[in-house]
């Protein structure tokens, strides 16, 4: 199973459940991206709920900063699948990230787009502090169950 395929199931599981967000949730504290990541590699790590297993551990390590000329802001992400009946190999994938202003309710927000080098879904993480981020979908708009979509900087 794809990283790209059990992020759409939990993103779907989110929508059946009747938790997509529309607009109920705003964010504060996240329009000064230079107060972003001061350093030139930061690593988050979180476990994302799974239909068919006990979560998936993933850790993403973003590389450059908001600042940085686009070709040093490089990314890696890998997933491990827990107790997964199918017992996957991790999945890893590298690319470039980006930073965008604005979601769907916060004009001011920072999302950090992360594109893999070839095949592969792009990423989209809400920056909520700066030392968390969640996963939103495409249209930047956050889950209403976004807590359990969250990395934390290690």
């Amino acid at each position: 199973m794809q990283i790209r395929t059990l992020l759409a199931s939990a993103a779907t599981v989110a929508v059946l459940a009747g938790c997509a967000s529309g607009g109920t949730q705003t964010q504060t504290g996240t329009a000064d991206s230079s107060a972003g990541m001061s350093s030139s590699a930061v690593t988050y790590e979180g476990t994302l709920p799974c239909r068919s297993c006990d979560g998936i551990d993933l850790t993403v390590n973003l590389k450059g900063t908001e600042s940085s000329p686009a070709a040093d802001r490089t990314f890696t992400l890998e997933a491990d699948y827990q107790n997964h009946p199918q017992n996957p190999d991790p999945e890893q994938y590298e690319g470039q990230w980006e930073t965008m202003t604005g979601t769907a309710v916060d004009p001011q927000a920072t999302v950090y787009e992360l594109t893999p080098n070839g095949e592969g879904q792009i990423y989209y993480f809400q920056k909520i502090d700066d030392r968390t981020l969640e996963l939103i979908d495409p249209q930047r708009r956050r889950f209403e169950n976004g807590e359990t979509l969250r990395l934390t900087r290690q």
